[in-house]
């Protein structure tokens, strides 16, 4: 399990012009309190579902390119024309030019509420404050 695994969201930030994604979170337990950011770097294209209040996260995990062509064949074919998420010609097109840039195909899974991906070049945790 992640560093943030029943974390409640309490927020997050698209910056699409630094290409950036941070997800505010929290963990109570016990009278203490821990904030904690996930900050993903050199976003390129996200998906982000069921953002509800109390969303809680079960678990983010980080895959390779393949899989992210595998499970988004359907919305690939669908916005390929629009430039998404990068103009290509044909998936292998696709497949190399995201591989070169050492893109990752990061899923948040949660218990509750928001749930999705995005496809960055990193991303971190950072606890910000135990109170």
């Amino acid at each position: 399990m992640s560093w943030v695994h029943d974390n409640e969201i309490i927020s997050y930030e698209v910056n699409l012009k630094n290409d950036k994604i941070v997800v505010h979170t929290f963990y109570e337990k016990d009278n203490q309190t821990e904030f904690t950011d996930i900050i993903f770097e050199g976003v390129i294209s996200h998906l982000f579902e069921h953002p509800l209040k109390g969303s809680i996260i079960l678990d983010i995990q980080d895959y390779n390119i393949q899989l992210f062509l595998k499970e988004n064949k359907e919305l690939l074919a669908k916005n390929k024309n629009h430039g998404w998420p990068l103009m290509y010609n044909d998936i292998e097109e696709l497949e190399r030019k995201l591989s070169q840039e050492h893109f990752k195909y990061i899923v948040i899974y949660s218990s509750y509420g928001l749930n999705g991906w995005v496809l960055a070049k990193d991303y971190k945790i950072d606890v910000k404050a135990n109170k």
